[in-house]
């Protein structure tokens, strides 16, 4: 009778696992369940110190944190100190195994969440996301804030990372570890600052 008990509290177990590690067509985040998407996942604001289950999306993220959305006019007074942003921190590394995957499109109001992005990532207002990656094509109407940028970015203000390869189109493009090329009012990258154009295809020497 012990063994039979035992026996059904542990297919108990497998079966709420197997739950969770079900795929969903539609899902919500922040949620513990979920674990992968085919579809669409609506997601309101997931931080890495607080979401416990990063998910896999195989379709489009919509985000719709609206409480960040004065965000980008505290960024606009302080433009003249991009060069402070935290962003510039090399120690800052992002950190994808407990971050969002999303395999298709992005499209938020403004995205502030740790997000790795293979495809599209659109906002409303601006993408600042620190420690996220995009490997695609990162637009937004006022700024793209991100650790890593594989592609192409463009905004109308300011565009920001640490590790970029491809290209960076606004009016301020800031990277510290560049391979490719910025084209805006004023362009800055490991090896110089140039108006209207800058690139660099060398390493970063140590």
């Amino acid at each position: 009778m012990i063994g039979l008990f035992t026996g059904s509290v542990i297919g108990a177990q497998d079966s709420l696992i197997t739950t969770s590690d079900k795929t969903k067509f539609i899902a919500f985040s922040p949620s513990k369940e979920t674990k992968k998407v085919n579809g669409m996942l609506i997601k309101y604001y997931d931080e890495i110190d607080n979401e416990l289950q990063p998910k896999k999306v195989n379709g489009v993220g919509l985000g719709f944190n609206g409480l960040g959305i004065f965000f980008p006019v505290l960024l606009l007074v302080n433009i003249a100190s991009i060069d402070n942003w935290a962003i510039n921190d090399v120690d800052f590394e992002p950190l994808p195994a407990k971050m969002n995957t999303i395999n298709g499109m992005q499209l938020s109001i403004i995205n502030m969440e740790p997000t790795v992005t293979n495809g599209l990532e659109l906002s409303l207002s601006s993408n600042i996301s620190a420690p996220s990656v995009t490997n695609g094509a990162a637009v937004s109407p006022l700024y793209n804030f991100h650790h890593t940028t594989k592609g192409v970015a463009i905004s109308t203000f300011a565009n920001v990372s640490q590790k970029c390869r491809g290209v960076q189109i606004a009016l301020i493009n800031v990277c510290k570890d560049s391979r490719g090329i910025q084209i805006g009012f004023w362009n800055e990258n490991e090896k110089r600052k140039l108006p209207l154009i800058n690139w660099n295809f060398k390493n970063k020497k140590s």
